[in-house]
């Protein structure tokens, strides 16, 4: 007797029999790497890590490799916009993030889909220049318009060291300053602010609320592939808060994500390879007996101290 052969029929667009349910979608705003470390690319394997859809709008087309941003190109801003209002009518968004802008007329005009859309979390990465300070990654005005009013319109704000500090004019240096830094910035208008220590000796990053600090302390990991991993902090917490989960556990979740990430960083290229977004899925089972990592969003290193 054969088997029976069961046939799913695409009926006017959709699927019979098919009631999977809608992921969590995330919209990404940023520029695009050729290489697939950063940018666009990073964000969406970083959602699609996390378990959510990612859409995303591209504000710039650069010219880089693991070596470095060589050029970059940027679409006028009706392009940009053309994009956020064709997503916009079509889906709704449980989270957002942005990267890079590129220049003000982009920053202007992520802004003002801002004040349209109803969008809960809004994760804001303050891309000014690529790793290493070449290249300009956004402009004096964009800058200046990103830091005076599209922060105030975002409910978490992600700077490293450099960029709080050109921010800021605060020099960065310790947990103390991060703070002082977090501070003015909330002063701004930023509903929270962590800043990213990654480029102090000892990696610690800084979560301000508006009103308590939590510093988040953690190893360095010794690994020169970390392409990206500042783009990737920052959809990974949007996907966080996407799911449902509180600020602070959001924040604690992607460094512990960020760098199990980088630990397992891939070689690719002559410069500094990308973290490994996927390392879960490439990891072998856990032998019997020993303590397995939940699936569900890392184990968490240690519990933020309060300041």
């Amino acid at each position: 007797m054969r088997a029976p052969v069961f046939v799913l029929c695409a009926e006017s667009g959709n699927l019979s029999n098919y009631n999977a349910a809608t992921p969590p979608v995330v919209l990404a705003i940023a520029g695009f790497d050729p290489s697939g470390g950063a940018g666009i690319a990073a964000d969406l394997k970083t959602i699609s890590t996390h378990g959510c859809y990612g859409v995303a709008a591209v504000t710039a087309l650069t010219v880089q490799s693991t070596q470095g941003v060589k050029g970059i190109h940027i679409p006028p801003a009706a392009n940009l916009r053309a994009q956020l209002d064709a997503l916009a009518e079509d889906v709704t968004f449980a989270a957002i993030k942005i990267g890079m802008l590129g220049n003000k007329a982009n920053a202007v005009v992520v802004a003002e889909f801002l004040d349209r859309v109803a969008a809960r979390h809004v994760v804001l990465d303050p891309v000014i220049k690529a790793t290493g300070g070449e290249a300009e990654l956004l402009d004096a005005a964009g800058v200046k318009f990103l830091g005076e009013e599209l922060l105030q319109r975002c409910t978490l704000l992600t700077p490293n060291v450099p960029e709080a500090q050109h921010l800021t004019g605060i020099e960065v240096k310790d947990v103390a300053t991060m703070e002082a830094a977090a501070r003015k910035l909330a002063e701004r208008g930023a509903r929270a602010v962590v800043i990213k220590g990654g480029h102090l000796e000892k990696p610690t990053d800084l979560l301000f609320d508006g009103a308590e600090a939590l510093s988040f302390p953690g190893d360095l990991v010794k690994s020169p592939n970390s392409h990206g991993s500042g783009c990737t902090f920052a959809s990974s917490i949007a996907c966080q808060l996407a799911t449902g989960r509180p600020l602070r556990d959001a924040v604690m979740l992607a460094k512990a994500y960020v760098a199990k990430a980088i630990q397992h960083g891939i070689h690719l290229g002559k410069g500094a390879g990308p973290l490994d977004h996927f390392y879960r899925i490439r990891q072998e089972p856990a032998a019997r007996g020993t303590h397995e990592v939940p699936q569900h969003g890392l184990h968490p290193a240690a519990e933020p101290a309060r300041h």
